[in-house]
């Protein structure tokens, strides 16, 4: 069960300063938790407290960091369960998702407390013209300072992760707002980060209205924002950012090309899991599916018939694939999105059908490059069937879109892996499963409309940090 009210916290303190936002269970509809909604005046507060914490998190030593870094693993581990309730209520995460976010939360986190030790700087010879002889240089990372968050509904755990562990890790004080949709889990990692040794004004975690938290993007104080989200809000909170570092990790429009020389029942297979994990509620969940026209046939009837298997409903049954969508509006969305596309052509193979904030799994093939579900991010369970007869054409299709975050291509023939590697306009391309693969250590990111910049522990501690030169003039 839920408590009825969790705190926010402002430099690290719990604080209750009202009980504004209602917390729901996707499934039911039910309020479940209440937690408070910080005001203009509050995240100002916090900032502040930012601000006057990068000195006691710069002087923090490594093997500090790597410590508290380290007794939040543990207490993840602890509070394992509870995590995996609060990921299938609030956010309707179907339960096997659940526990693979948690696991995921964790190894994102032991990672950080690995790399936090590793912040490595480089001797670098200077001495290239009589003018620099015997001088001598050398450079390092420093914290960048106070760091501006703001994560999604969909990952509400490791999402907020890889900001949160790669911000400790460097030794940045930072200030968190987490998807209103599902406040509690990023409250209860702020539970467990103020039982560690960090130094006051480290953190501050503040669910807060859109409208009201124009200060995460514009306030100067702030030395760095990291966005996840829509790429309308992304690349104009970017225009409001002013001098500061963003990082944006915007949404997808995932394709898969599968060619004539792969296995069906293994892509079949992994196209179920990439299209249909996460309720489809992922940036790089599959979308689209490109099949070669030899065993377009073959393919398209193995995976109707197992999407038509699948389980959804209570995302808190063990047996359950599919859970319900954040909300009803995102599901009639979709469901208007599927109804334009047969309109204009499309053929509903399975599924299609909503009740509230449940669409069924859905395999539409046919649709034209223009309609929403084809040119658009569907962030839901569809998957979009089509036929290839060339390759080099497949990979055009694939990047015929405003999006490039990931694309998978199963092929055995390694001249098309590395045609695809540098033909493809993404920030990854898998091959031998679908663009949902991504290991938390990776440089992830995309391109176009996808984002800017990358995000991985190793590769977000970077943007976190600066340089900083020390020369020494030779006498």
């Amino acid at each position: 069960m839920l408590k009825d009210t969790y705190p926010l916290y402002v430099g690290g303190q719990a604080r209750t300063p009202n009980r504004d936002l209602a917390v729901t269970d996707k499934f039911t509809g039910k309020t479940v938790a209440h937690v408070p909604l910080a005001d203009a005046k509050l995240i100002d507060e916090a900032i502040g407290l930012a601000v006057q914490a990068v000195e006691p998190m710069r002087k923090l030593a490594a093997f500090e960091r790597r410590e508290i870094l380290s007794h939040c693993v543990r207490r993840f581990e602890e509070r394992k369960e509870e995590l995996v309730y609060v990921l299938c209520v609030e956010g309707g995460k179907p339960k096997r998702d659940a526990v693979n976010e948690v696991g995921r939360l964790i190894e994102t986190f032991r990672t950080a407390a690995e790399e936090s030790v590793r912040l490595y700087g480089e001797v670098l010879p200077v001495d290239m013209s009589d003018a620099t002889r015997g001088s001598r240089a050398q450079w390092k990372r420093f914290p960048i300072g106070p760091c501006s968050f703001i994560s999604p509904f969909n990952f509400p755990l490791n999402l907020v992760a890889h900001k949160v562990a790669p911000a400790i890790a460097v030794g940045c004080p930072f200030i968190l707002k987490p998807a209103s949709f599902t406040p509690v889990s990023a409250l209860i990692l702020g539970e467990i980060l103020a039982e560690a040794n960090l130094p006051k004004g480290a953190f501050s975690i503040l669910p807060c209205r859109r409208d009201g938290a124009a200060l995460f993007t514009t306030d100067e104080r702030l030395k760095l924002l990291s966005f996840t989200g829509s790429p309308s809000v992304g690349w104009d909170l970017k225009k409001q950012a002013g001098k500061k570092k963003v990082v944006l990790e915007l949404g997808g429009n995932a394709a898969c090309v599968v060619d004539e020389d792969w296995d069906v029942s293994d892509a079949v297979a992994r196209v179920l899991v990439g299209g249909f994990a996460q309720s489809g509620q992922s940036c790089i969940s599959v979308q689209r599916v490109l099949v070669h026209e030899k065993i377009y046939d073959a393919f398209s009837e193995a995976l109707v018939h197992a999407v038509g298997g699948l389980q959804f409903g209570d995302p808190k049954l063990d047996t359950t694939v599919v859970g319900p969508l954040i909300g009803e509006e995102e599901a009639k969305r979709l469901e208007s999105w599927i109804g334009a596309a047969v309109k204009a052509g499309a053929k509903v193979r399975v599924g299609g059908k909503r009740t509230g904030a449940l669409l069924e799994p859905t395999v539409v093939e046919g649709v034209p490059a223009d309609q929403a579900l084809c040119a658009e991010e569907a962030f839901g369970p569809v998957v979009l069937l089509s036929r290839f007869s060339s390759f080099e054409d497949a990979l055009n299709q694939v990047n015929a879109t405003r999006f490039g975050l990931q694309a998978g291509v199963f092929t055995r023939d390694i001249h098309k892996v590395y045609r695809a590697w540098e033909m493809l306009e993404v920030g990854g391309v898998i091959v031998g499963d679908v663009p949902s693969w991504r290991a938390d250590a990776m440089p992830y990111g995309g391109v176009k409309d996808s984002g800017l910049g990358r995000e991985g522990v190793r590769f977000a501690m970077q943007d976190m940090s600066e340089i900083r030169m020390l020369v020494i003039r030779g006498v």
